[in-house]
């Protein structure tokens, strides 16, 4: 995902001079080229996020459409005040790229592990919160937020979902793409995780077990249509996410169906308890370990169906 969305900025940087990229002292291998070839567009702030926040939003309130980049927890935790009372206060255009979404750096530890991202971010006010789940949708997410006034973040996987094999849903930022038809279920997901997701449903899909699909790539603002329309079409919602359940993916979804008075069959979030990821490995690894795998998926779908109508099961995601 981080060298599909570098492709793509370069493009749009070339279009458009505004667009600018300012790192937090890494990535330099995957930036080089585009610091040579725009060195006024280019900036390296130093291991400082909130300075880089602080100057992303001067340089935007001076006309420019800025993204800054670094490992996800560092360009949002440390400078979250900046981000909140500068950027989008003022609906800056600063666009927030954290590479490295969920467990992509798992072997570094807790400091690493962005796990909580999705829930700081989308509680701010005026701000779009986008984790895409392939190449295709992390392109699409950067020239959709460039031409998308005010601040925005853009989480970015190491893991990425293979791709469709006719991708007839086009990207639209704030609507979700529906990757598989069935009535069984529903699976809502955003990131990487995607392809635990799809393992889990061509296993289910043996057992004659149908489930729809959708990628929830814009978690905020999120699409109510296909989520109500899940909740009605379909025998229950399951939200799957690398991250933990407060206030992630699964709680967006929870809270439109409550607020439109739409009550799934079944609905069940998996994803992280509350407490620290202490453990360390890899990406694969640790999705095993925190029940988060295709297995994990598959285990949680079948456990579910066997509950009956209306029943809202509990939240035991493992971790």
């Amino acid at each position: 995902m981080r060298d599909a969305f570098i492709a793509r900025l370069t493009e749009v940087a070339r279009r458009d001079p505004k667009v600018m990229l300012i790192t937090g002292d890494l990535g330099f291998g995957v930036l080089t080229k585009f610091a040579d070839e725009f060195p006024k567009q280019f900036l390296n702030a130093g291991v400082a996020e909130q300075n880089m926040t602080l100057l992303a939003t001067g340089l935007a309130m001076g006309g420019r459409t800025v993204f800054t980049y670094s490992i996800a927890n560092f360009p949002i935790l440390r400078p979250l005040e900046m981000i909140r009372n500068d950027a989008c206060y003022h609906g800056a255009n600063v666009k927030v790229v954290g590479i490295g979404g969920g467990f992509s750096y798992g072997s570094l530890g807790i400091s690493h592990h962005a796990t909580e991202d999705l829930a700081i971010l989308r509680s701010l006010p005026d701000i779009t919160v986008v984790a895409p789940c392939d190449l295709y949708e992390t392109q699409e997410a950067t020239s959709a937020l460039v031409s998308t006034p005010g601040t925005a973040y853009l989480r970015l996987d190491k893991s990425v979902a293979k791709p469709l094999a006719d991708t007839v849903e086009p990207f639209v930022l704030g609507r979700a793409r529906r990757w598989r038809e069935g009535t069984d279920l529903t699976f809502v997901t955003c990131g990487g995780i995607m392809q635990c997701v799809l393992a889990a449903c061509e296993n289910l899909a043996t057992d004659g077990i149908q489930c729809r699909i959708l990628s929830m790539h814009t978690v905020k603002p999120i699409d109510r249509e296909a989520i109500l329309a899940a909740a009605r079409e379909t025998g229950g919602i399951v939200t799957v996410e690398e991250h933990t359940l407060d206030g992630g993916l699964g709680s967006a979804v929870a809270e439109v169906c409550m607020d439109a008075g739409v009550i799934p069959e079944r609905f069940h979030r998996i994803g992280l308890r509350s407490g620290f990821s202490s453990i360390v490995g890899s990406q694969e690894y640790l999705r095993k370990v925190y029940g988060l795998d295709a297995a994990a998926i598959v285990g949680e779908a079948r456990r579910i169906l066997a509950t009956g109508r209306n029943a809202v099961v509990s939240v035991d995601a493992t971790g």
